[in-house]
């Protein structure tokens, strides 16, 4: 409010009589200091907008700011995730491949380790797209092939080659799938 004032009083014209004195009628440059005090008002204005703008723009700028930080926390791990996937694949494929002849007390370490390594994905915001049964979707799933199904609706995902991730919202893997066509469909 004072660099406002002193603002004024810097763009106020220089006059040798005090205003108060002579009437601005009976001043013989009256409309001299009546154009000078507009054109003083008018750069005051003039200074007020483009502070405003200023003022405005600066505080774009910071909100700009608080989102893209806030983006860059939501997503900073997910190169990270992206290289523990295939190891969360491979503690799952051991599993699924050695289910009756593996060593019981190996076997519950792999499954210890896998529910440690979910866990933990799932508390940073990773979550899986397993889509056995649902429709097709492009957006989270890349289909590897098209099945004839007599059981399944068209265009639904048959089995899951590869569970996709999903981190925030954002997808990290797609899910790869197979999907049924019609039984008649040729293609």
């Amino acid at each position: 409010m004072a660099d406002e004032r002193n603002a004024e009083a810097a763009a106020r014209p220089e006059v040798d009589e005090p205003l108060d004195e002579v009437a601005p009628e009976a001043a013989p440059g009256g409309s001299h200091l009546e154009a000078a005090l507009a054109e003083a008002e008018r750069k005051a204005e003039e200074n007020r907008n483009d502070y405003l703008r200023l003022a405005a723009e600066l505080e774009n700028v910071r909100k700009r700011m608080q989102r893209d930080l806030a983006q860059a926390h939501k997503f900073a791990i997910d190169k990270f995730a992206i290289e523990l996937l295939p190891v969360k694949d491979s503690l799952e494929l051991a599993l699924s491949a050695h289910e009756q002849d593996a060593d019981e007390g190996l076997r519950e370490g792999v499954e210890m380790t896998l529910k440690l390594l979910t866990s933990a994905l799932e508390k940073h915001g990773i979550t899986e797209v397993d889509p056995a049964g649902e429709p097709f979707n492009p957006e989270l799933h890349e289909a590897m092939a098209m099945q004839p199904s007599d059981d399944a609706e068209p265009d639904t995902v048959l089995n899951v080659v590869q569970k996709g991730y999903v981190l925030n919202g954002r997808l990290l893997r797609p899910a790869r799938v197979i999907v049924a066509r019609a039984a008649g469909d040729v293609g």
